[in-house]
């Protein structure tokens, strides 16, 4: 169905007008209304009228949820796979080889295939997050567990632990510190399968917001949303590496 909207006794020169409808034509109503928000020379830091916040407070809400939510998911799963492979024989041979051919597909390649699996709301989000980082740290939790001296395991079954206690207070703090430097290094790529997923069919965020405003070269918007991000990035990093020290001391020993 076509549908024609007009405007009379507006008091605009028909050439200003023109640069906008050129701007818009063709677009979907929420991204018009994103894209003239924004014009003609507004900056990341405009209010949104409807909801009081400033737009890039809007956008860090957004992609921060889907953020979090996505490592976290991943994060446990890689947990609980990765231990299971390491520890016990038939779980290694089940989930090995599946795991190994699911870490060489770049989740970006297989956008179409989430949007017919969870669609394209938040879950979207969280379960790309979640499939692209999760067999990277799951082959690091296990073959940090394959890394644990036997002897310490000899010695905790002499004074009478269980497999479940060696595992849960023995092999984990092992494994603790070697995870999160895994995770360090994934919080790149998964900002990345965030900012692409939202570039192609977000209505708020990172990505969405980057990618309306880099057509119009509306750099006041694009400088300040790439230094957040940059920052962002950052602070994940260096909390990660102070939980390290924190509850680690001994790693950095062991690893010189």
């Amino acid at each position: 169905m076509e549908v024609t909207a007009s405007l009379k006794r507006v008091r605009v020169s028909s050439r200003k007008a023109r640069l906008v409808l050129d701007t818009v034509r063709d677009k979907s109503v929420s991204e018009a209304i994103s894209i003239t928000r924004f014009l003609p020379n507004k900056t990341a830091f405009e209010v949104n009228k409807r909801s009081k916040d400033r737009w890039i407070v809007e956008d860090a809400k957004a992609s921060g949820t889907r953020l979090l939510l996505g490592v976290v998911l991943g994060l446990a799963g890689a947990v609980v796979l990765g231990m299971l492979m390491g520890c016990f024989a038939p779980v290694e041979s089940f989930f090995y080889p599946p795991l190994s051919l699911l870490a060489k597909v770049p989740p970006t390649a297989a956008l179409a295939v989430f949007f017919v699996l969870v669609g394209t709301g938040n879950n979207m989000y969280v379960a790309m997050i979640s499939f692209g980082i999760l067999p990277t740290l799951a082959m690091t939790v296990y073959m940090a567990v394959k890394e644990f001296p036997e002897e310490l395991q000899f010695k905790a079954y002499t004074l009478g632990a269980s497999t479940m206690e060696i595992i849960g207070t023995i092999i984990f703090r092992f494994v603790f510190p070697k995870l999160v430097d895994a995770l360090r290094l994934v919080i790149g790529p998964a900002m990345v399968y965030l900012i692409a997923a939202e570039m192609v069919v977000g209505d708020v965020g990172f990505g969405y917001r980057i990618r309306l405003q880099s057509k119009l070269l509306n750099m006041s918007v694009v400088y300040p949303y790439l230094a957040v991000l940059a920052a962002f990035g950052f602070a994940m990093d260096y909390g990660l590496a102070q939980l390290q020290r924190r509850f680690c001391p001994w790693y950095e020993s062991y690893r010189g």
